[in-house]
């Protein structure tokens, strides 16, 4: 597996514990990320859902980083997500910045790892002479 798919694994595996602190423990979710706000169950499992299925973009375009529009998809998955945590923190101030910046060393070095990365996991095809 290429470095990027092994990072991408890091990332899904630790969006895995997100997936768990939606559904189960609601006050570890509100201490690591909405820290300035109130959240009801019923936003922990939104969250959960949501974090669980760009958990499993993560694992799919590890193990398949010449597809690209999974790796696309992947990608925007970040975007999306950290421009969600960032209008959370300047607009809405549900967050406080050591929250917004550990989301933004995960979702900023996979959005420039995967943008350089774009052009170099192309699927080769065999000329036939």
């Amino acid at each position: 597996m290429k470095p990027l798919g092994w990072w991408l694994m890091l990332v899904g595996s630790l969006r895995l514990a997100s997936v768990w602190f939606g559904f189960f423990n609601i006050w570890a979710l509100r201490l690591a990320v909405f820290s300035n706000t109130t959240m009801t169950e019923v936003h922990g499992r939104i969250f959960g859902v949501w974090t669980l299925l760009t958990c499993t973009l993560c694992f799919l375009c590890a193990f398949n980083l010449e597809n690209k529009p999974l790796y696309l998809v992947t990608l925007l998955s970040f975007i999306y997500a950290f421009g969600h945590f960032l209008t959370e923190y300047l607009f809405y101030h549900t967050m406080a910045l050591s929250n917004l910046t550990t989301v933004g060393i995960f979702a900023g070095t996979s959005i420039i790892w995967m943008l350089l990365q774009w052009t170099a996991h192309q699927q080769r095809h065999v000329k036939h002479s």
